[in-house]
């Protein structure tokens, strides 16, 4: 009885506004400050630009927005912020909670998804939006890039930014990817390493190396919040 009620769309609409709201309340109370804008650059001179983080991390980056807020001209900062999340109900359950923050949603993975759905991404990065996604996601296996992340930008002719956020108030909960939820009035950090240039021919080559970025990002942010 339950879990059946907890399947129906009404009540998951109120747990993802209640959610919403709670990180929300967490990012008003928490001190934030960032850590390599100057990686924006690329966006500045009209390079499309994809925002990346690990699954882990993704009750911490509504605040994509805000680092896209913080760019030094608004001539310079994304028409929009859009999340690739899964099609499945847990990637729409999320996309419910993540809109609150003004970040809208492209269904598909990183792993699966189409050609379609790249080639829709593709035309949201050249008309100036950003476009985030998480690598590992939707179901991992944790810290582990699928080949979406590079296909998309070796398509777009984007770079990928891979990015982290920690605070110094947390707990982990114990799903696949140890997912980070965050405690309001403490201090937060969000980090920004170089930007990657994935080539058209051999993209494949490039997943270690966002692989390695990714975990550089989340390594610095974690030492940034002890």
């Amino acid at each position: 009885m339950l879990k059946r009620l907890l399947r129906h769309p009404r009540v998951l609409a109120v747990i993802a506004w209640m959610i919403g709201l709670y990180l929300y309340f967490v990012f008003r109370t928490t001190r934030w400050r960032m850590e390599g804008q100057e990686h924006f650059s690329p966006h500045i001179i009209g390079v499309p630009l994809i925002i990346t983080f690990w699954h882990e991390r993704l009750a911490l980056m509504p605040m994509a927005w805000a680092m896209a807020s913080m760019l030094p001209d608004k001539v310079t900062r994304p028409r929009a912020v859009y999340v690739l999340v899964s099609r499945h109900r847990d990637g729409q359950f999320v996309g419910a909670i993540i809109r609150r923050f003004n970040v809208d949603v492209v269904l598909g993975s990183s792993s699966a998804g189409g050609p379609g759905a790249l080639r829709g991404m593709a035309r949201l990065l050249k008309d100036g939006c950003f476009v985030a996604i998480t690598p590992d996601g939707p179901r991992g296996p944790a810290r582990q890039s699928a080949p979406g992340v590079a296909q998309l930008a070796a398509l777009a002719d984007a770079v990928v930014l891979p990015c982290a956020a920690q605070t110094t108030r947390h707990w982990r909960i114990g799903t696949w990817d140890r997912m980070i939820v965050p405690w309001p009035f403490g201090r937060g950090v969000i980090i920004c390493e170089p930007a990657i240039r994935v080539p058209r021919a051999g993209w494949e080559a490039s997943l270690p190396v966002i692989n390695a970025a990714l975990d550089a990002a989340a390594a610095r942010a974690d030492a940034a919040c002890q």
